[in-house]
């Protein structure tokens, strides 16, 4: 009788076990910094001590085979952490920041196509120089660029440099609670400057400084988006989609269209993703198979068809997710050319472990970390999902193959999904049965449709069935949206509960799929420590007792919390405006779990400016007031000053024994100027909303 033996993925995935100790070093560096000649050492340190070990006797290597995996684990960790260093622009020593004072000129190359707004134009730049005084330094660092909408902005392109005397903004978060950590994003593309220029503001120099590569990617890109508005129907909808799907071009997106698809489960296919880059690598692998000349010669083949991968993951900006597809389809093009099979999974943390290499940030990327537990899932499970049925009717096999795909590829997205976005399409496997393969019948229609535009009459016609198509597609997926429960909003979540949710999901999975006892139990153990966990927040937020002051610029914006429920007290512009609320307002109350709105504020309004939670006394002065010195001041906790008052801080003193004064984002900042040197003379405590961020009270704080 046959023994038949298992052999563990860690020995037929060896690049997963030098991804992990990678990883834990880029956490490590990001998280907990540790100074640069630290890692250095340590890097040598392991490094001399393994190849002395290489000096072993046999024998001795053997017995001690568990020192060499420590050492090699230690030095990866080392690895990590002097990479993750390296990248931070502002560790070099050339950095702007280093050098910058608020007088200082500064020598900018716009660094790509302006991108339009709703009153501006936005573009990156790089910096090349920095003029003092005296003199000049060659330095270099990213800055994000608004210019005004006038007729000098708007000739700007790539590889224009301008002159620039205006003092930069730092980049920083709004911290409305449970708002995006916008300044980590920005510091991950290694932008920590902004900076709105008027015309006054800038001169346009006249020689150019451009990257004739980048300079071909942006002409491909102009000359793709030009054939595309050429030739299909002058419909917003329509053209926004195409563009989307086939380079990634989102400028022409229309906001609302772009939700439904969100609350439908097929925004992935408007975000290009691997299942593009998937689609591509077929495409060109049944092209280069027939194309005379190539057709003998796999080492042509491999060259053209990855130059073509690797240009198409350029053209659509290289997201991570892409450039991640592009880097395993890499691996797994090379492997066919030299006839080995490797594990998928080892192909994967190849992939990861190149691309963590080249940029670690790439590691806190939602699409990054998206695109592999979706493709993880789609491994791990297709086949399990696909085998629960079996249909006799080839059509109806092929459907579910396809809704086995799509449910495997959720298995271990669902609780990320919810912990970025607190929603959970409840149609998905409706919409991606349409959207998927009426998605990939578009894409090679636009592909062609590049290919062949200068034939007039066909680009016409294909024009015509891409607008037709993408126009069934939306209909599709308005109409989806549009159905009741179409999408489970405002789930609340946390780092805790996801981390819970991801391990009930792999000990069921492994209890369903293996059969084992341990998984099992402890699934119940995860799902117990889980539901206590879901209870304690409910009772955290049954009892909560708060205030929070948006920080919105130029509104007032004020949220009083009583458990879950709330009043706003702020603009009526703020209430009217979805999209303020959505980003600014919206992601605290999802956090909160505040889902009852109140109409009064019976609870704990005193008329005509004094409020109450708790007992935290508050008042909100908005406009200008005749305060009169009393004999007993009045003890409050808080003073919220808003809307450039009329009103000066020592009178307040005089009535008001305040805790702290608060100075909103309606607020001009000359204005929250001289209040806070007000309060400075006064030793006073005063918090500005627009340097500082949002402010939480909370009861007993």
């Amino acid at each position: 009788m046959s023994i038949i033996y298992s052999v563990p993925i860690w020995r037929k995935a060896p690049f997963v076990r030098l991804l992990l100790p990678l990883v834990i070093g880029i956490l490590f560096q990001w998280y907990l910094p540790i100074p640069v000649y630290q890692s250095l050492i340590a890097l040598l340190c392991f490094g001399i001590a393994y190849c002395i070990f290489l000096f072993f006797p046999l024998v001795l290597r053997f017995k001690l085979q568990a020192l060499q995996a420590i050492m090699i684990n230690l030095m990866l960790v080392a690895l990590g952490l002097l990479i993750t260093w390296q990248k931070d622009i502002r560790n070099s020593n050339t950095w702007m920041g280093k050098y910058y004072q608020q007088q200082d000129y500064l020598v900018i190359r716009i660094d790509e196509s302006l991108q339009q707004k709703e009153k501006s134009w936005k573009v990156y730049g790089q910096v090349e120089k920095l003029i003092k005084k005296d003199s000049s330094i060659n330095c270099n660092g990213k800055i994000l660029l608004y210019f005004s909408k006038d007729s000098l902005s708007s000739q700007l392109k790539y590889g224009d440099r301008i002159l620039v005397h205006k003092k930069l903004q730092a980049i920083k978060n709004s911290g409305n609670p449970g708002a995006f950590n916008y300044q980590q994003y920005a510091a991950m593309q290694l932008i920590f400057h902004q900076i709105y220029l008027q015309p006054k503001d800038w001169i346009k120099l006249k020689d150019e400084n451009k990257n004739q590569f980048k300079q071909f990617i942006i002409t491909a890109i102009t000359k793709i988006l030009s054939i595309l508005q050429k030739n299909l129907p002058p419909n917003k909808d329509e053209l926004g989609i195409a563009e989307a799907l086939l380079i990634g071009y989102t400028s022409d997106l229309d906001k609302d269209l772009v939700k439904a698809y969100s609350n439908t489960g097929v925004v992935h296919i408007i975000a290009i993703s691997g299942m593009h880059l998937g689609l591509i690598y077929i495409l060109l692998g049944w092209i280069f198979c027939r194309m005379p000349g190539i057709k003998k010669s796999k080492i042509l083949q491999l060259v053209f068809m990855l130059t073509s991968l690797w240009l198409f993951a350029l053209l659509t900006g290289g997201a991570a997710s892409v450039i991640r597809s592009a880097v395993m389809f890499t691996f797994i093009a090379v492997g066919k050319t030299v006839a080995k099979k490797s594990s998928i999974f080892n192909s994967m943390a190849a992939s990861a472990f190149v691309m963590l290499c080249y940029n670690p940030y790439f590691l806190w990327d939602v699409g990054f970390q998206l695109s592999y537990l979706a493709v993880i899932g789609i491994i791990i499970f297709q086949s399990t999902i696909n085998n629960w049925f079996y249909f006799k009717n080839k059509l109806a096999n092929e459907v579910w193959k396809l809704m086995a795909i799509s449910l495997a590829a959720q298995v271990f997205t669902f609780p990320i999904c919810i912990y970025y976005f607190h929603q959970f399409p409840n149609y998905f496997l409706l919409t991606n049965i349409i959207a998927v393969p009426l998605s990939s019948a578009i894409l090679f229609t636009e592909i062609g449709l590049v290919a062949l535009s200068w034939i007039p009459w066909l680009g016409v016609g294909l024009g015509k069935l891409i607008g037709g198509m993408v126009w069934v597609m939306n209909q599709v997926i308005l109409w989806t949206n549009q159905l009741p429960f179409s999408v489970w909003e405002k789930i609340p979540a946390t780092l805790a509960s996801t981390a819970l949710l991801y391990l009930i999901v792999f000990c069921l999975c492994s209890w369903l799929m293996k059969k084992n006892k341990i998984a099992f139990r402890l699934f119940l153990f995860t799902l117990l420590a889980f539901s206590l966990l879901q209870s304690y927040g409910e009772w955290k937020i049954k009892n909560q007792q708060k205030v929070i002051v948006y920080n919105i610029p130029q509104h007032q914006a004020i949220d009083f919390i009583n458990g879950n429920q709330f009043k706003f007290l702020g603009d009526s512009e703020i209430i009217g405006d979805k999209a303020l609320q959505n980003f600014h307002i919206q992601p605290a109350r999802v956090a909160l779990q505040l889902t009852k709105p109140l109409d009064t504020f019976s609870i704990y309004h005193f008329p005509p400016m004094f409020y109450q939670i708790g007992s935290q006394k508050i008042v909100v002065l908005d406009r200008a007031m005749q305060l009169d010195a009393l004999l007993s001041k009045i003890d409050v906790d808080m003073i919220i000053l808003s809307k450039n008052a009329k009103i000066v801080i020592s009178q307040l003193a005089s009535v008001f024994n305040c805790r702290q004064y608060i100075f909103d984002a309606s607020n001009s900042l000359w204005k929250i100027g001289q209040w806070q040197k007000e309060c400075e003379e006064l030793h006073l405590r005063s918090y500005s909303i627009p340097d500082k961020g949002a402010f939480v009270l909370t009861e007993n704080q």
